[in-house]
């Protein structure tokens, strides 16, 4: 496998430019799953909105991670910026070129893409800081460069934020594991492994992230990448299953007929101005451009802002199923949100 990056980060610029990749990446991911999760009915699917909905609770929390890692280094995360909402579809940030990122309803489609995304590294796979295979990969370059800047040049001087920051603990509802602030490498490191492990499994050998159910306290927690798995193959992980065995647990039950037939990748351009589905769709990319708005603020010095992001994100699936019931006219598919970057000049 391609070894570059093994040894890439040695600044502490290009470690600070490469945890702002870090956000990007973890960002990439929030709009395709809000699609998939708005698009299900969660009365005739409740077990598919329950694994995507926990999944999402969960990317905001490494996104809010990958926040404290930066500030942690001196960083300042941009968030409000067109660069996180590239027209769709388009390329995981900085990862494989081969992985396009689509916006597109719950499905063997969208599945796919997810189970790509989360996809664990294996065992004797190198670190990658670019175009990096997994997400592991590019986590475990972060990290060797994080070790080697603190060998050369000591602890404190790489852990040079302003602690009052960082990130702490915030309410979000079915999401696992914890936002932890970072003030040194071993904050780090855990934070780091708290993002790696959800997504991927604990030690790239195991189908668990190490944290307990929070929907079934009494078992633990199956990684991101096996909760796509357990919806692909229709049934559950239980104890004893790998990622060789494959999940072996309860059947799980997926009516199709119960998602909302979202466009792939909507687009306002597809609609004249002024017609009802292009004013909705702007209505609700001014919504999130200003939950990006918000999570910058609160990334940068103002933490108590991250309530009010969450709160707004929370208040997009009302805009977004409302879209998503808004025949597009060609007798298939409705309409979607687009999530298309509005720049702060032309805001409501």
């Amino acid at each position: 496998m391609d070894t570059r990056g093994a040894h890439a980060i040695d600044t502490i610029d290009d470690l600070r430019r490469h945890l702002q990749w870090a956000i990007e990446l973890e960002h990439a991911t929030i709009p395709p799953y809000l699609c998939a999760l708005y698009s299900l009915d969660p009365a005739r699917n409740p077990e598919a909105a329950q694994v995507v909905g926990t999944v999402l609770a969960e990317e905001m929390i490494h996104l809010a991670l990958a926040a404290n890692l930066l500030n942690a280094v001196g960083g300042s995360p941009k968030l409000d910026a067109p660069e996180l909402l590239p027209a769709y579809p388009h390329p995981l940030p900085h990862g494989d070129r081969s992985v396009h990122v689509h916006l597109v309803p719950f499905g063997p489609e969208a599945l796919e893409l997810f189970l790509r995304i989360e996809q664990p590294a294996s065992v004797d796979a190198p670190p990658q800081d670019d175009e990096y295979q997994t997400i592991g990969q590019f986590y475990a370059a972060i990290e060797a460069g994080l070790r080697t800047l603190c060998d050369r040049l000591g602890e404190e001087n790489v852990f040079s934020g302003d602690p009052s920051r960082q990130i702490g603990e915030f309410h979000l509802r079915g999401g696992g594991g914890e936002v932890l602030p970072v003030v040194d490498l071993k904050s780090a490191s855990a934070a780091l492994a708290e993002i790696v492990e959800q997504g991927e499994g604990a030690a790239r050998t195991n189908v668990w992230d190490g944290d307990r159910d929070v929907f079934h306290p009494d078992r633990d927690e199956v990684a991101h990448y096996y909760r796509f798995q357990e919806l692909r193959l229709g049934r559950r992980y239980q104890t004893g299953d790998t990622p060789q065995s494959g999940p072996t647990g309860k059947e799980i039950a997926i009516d199709f007929d119960g998602v909302l037939p979202m466009r792939p990748n909507p687009r306002t351009a597809d609609y004249p101005e002024g017609s009802p589905i292009r004013v909705a769709q702007e209505e609700f990319n001014q919504t999130y451009s200003l939950v990006l708005y918000l999570l910058e603020q609160a990334f940068n010095g103002d933490p108590s802002q991250m309530q009010d992001a969450v709160g707004a994100m929370f208040g997009l699936r009302k805009q977004a199923m409302a879209l998503m019931k808004m025949p597009t006219g060609d007798g298939k598919t409705t309409a979607g949100p687009s999530f298309e970057y509005v720049p702060p000049e032309q805001r409501s």
